[in-house]
């Protein structure tokens, strides 16, 4: 499989993996909200000090991605864990969730029958379920990678109970622009180019594409099963629902990011000139620095569970809460 596909193909819907569990620590405890079929789970990560602070809901980024950061597809790098930790120590709480039919989220619907507007849903239940557990005010969105539209989208649909938006390695054009970058980016992929761009032109205009037109390398990113999915994700232009709100704005991105270009965040920040937006140079997709030059380095940052973050991302969300007007 070709890297540029391999990176592409958390973009679309994936079967359910098992639950996984998270131990309760003194400062963590389980949480749950209304799903469409069961209940969506999650960690509360309790913050030091005080019992009124700020609470931050990380919504996961594409793929089975489970609550910490990790999928079985590689991806090690216990993201979210690191972020909810480094944000406790300052002062901030924090809700990591497993998606709708993911993980300890299995019960709650299929895997694969959603839409981003489905998730902008799920993620209004969990706002109200966060209020009324710790009895916050608002709550602050941060959306890493797809998490970041599912942010959007979610502000776009009721504002109400939100006090802000942190979008972390977010997409700032439309996802099929991104898919193509990401397909034309090796050279090994030429020969699925024009299969590709037939399916996404067809995709765009709303249409479906059977799986026995889709050759056998595109179907984990095509598959006719998720095409819903990628349709409502086609749908969007992050810019337009960005300049759609009000609401603080910070935007995160890595100068070594290999799946969203920190020019995304550019964009977005055009869109919303009032943003706040913070490049950190050596830090790649999984919010962790990059050391040494190519591929492998950077890949290596997402299969490191003992890698920390890179320094200063948690120190800029905790300034920009603590800071932002209050809702």
């Amino acid at each position: 499989m070709s890297m540029a596909i391999g990176l592409a193909l958390a973009l679309g819907g994936v079967a359910a993996a098992p639950a996984a569990t998270a131990p309760d620590t003194p400062m963590e405890r389980a949480i749950t909200a209304p799903g469409p079929k069961g209940d969506l789970a999650g960690t509360l990560r309790e913050a030091a000090g005080d019992g009124d602070a700020p609470v931050v809901l990380i919504l996961p980024g594409s793929g089975p991605t489970d609550r910490d950061g990790n999928n079985p597809m590689g991806l090690k790098a216990e993201t979210y864990r690191y972020l909810a930790d480094d944000l406790a120590a300052r002062g901030i709480a924090s809700v990591r969730i497993d998606k709708r039919g993911m993980f300890g989220s299995s019960a709650a619907g299929s895997p694969e029958d959603v839409t981003i507007g489905a998730y902008a849903a799920d993620t209004r239940s969990w706002i109200d379920a966060i209020r009324e557990e710790t009895g916050a005010g608002c709550v602050w969105l941060l959306g890493h990678s797809e998490g970041g539209l599912i942010a959007l989208s979610s502000a776009a649909q009721s504002g109400e109970g939100v006090c802000g938006l942190i979008l972390v390695a977010a997409p700032g054009r439309p996802l099929q622009d991104i898919i193509r970058e990401q397909l034309r980016a090796n050279p090994a992929n030429a020969f699925l180019l024009k299969d590709a761009d037939r399916i996404i032109d067809a995709l765009v205009a709303g249409e479906t594409v059977p799986d026995s037109e889709i050759p056998a390398p595109l179907l984990p990113l095509f598959r006719e099963s998720i095409q819903g999915f990628v349709r409502s994700e086609f749908a969007l232009d992050p810019a337009e629902l960005a300049k759609a709100t009000d609401l603080p704005l910070l935007l995160i991105y890595g100068g070594r990011d290999i799946q969203v270009a920190p020019t995304d965040g550019e964009r977005l920040a055009a869109a919303r000139p009032d943003a706040t937006l913070a490049t950190f140079p050596d830090m790649s997709h999984v919010l962790k620095s990059v050391a040494g030059d190519g591929m492998q380095a950077n890949l290596a940052t997402y299969a490191d569970p003992d890698l920390p973050l890179t320094d200063g991302v948690g120190e800029a969300i905790a300034a920009f809460v603590k800071v932002a007007p209050k809702r």
